[in-house]
């Protein structure tokens, strides 16, 4: 799975985050590439919340 689907599976607009907000966008997907999908909502399971309000999908 690629970081901008998984995105897209958590209701974030992935164009917008990474324009918007490069250096946080860059730092989750770096994590990202290195442990499992499960893995990383896990650690940024409250976070990923605050994310998806900024950068909400329409």
């Amino acid at each position: 799975m690629q970081f901008d689907d998984y995105l897209t599976l958590k209701h974030v607009n992935a164009e917008h985050f990474r324009v918007h907000n490069p250096t946080l966008y860059t730092e989750w997907k770096s994590l990202f590439e290195k442990v499992h999908p499960d893995s990383f909502t896990t650690l940024k399971k409250f976070l990923i919340n605050n994310v998806r309000r900024m950068h909400h999908l329409r």
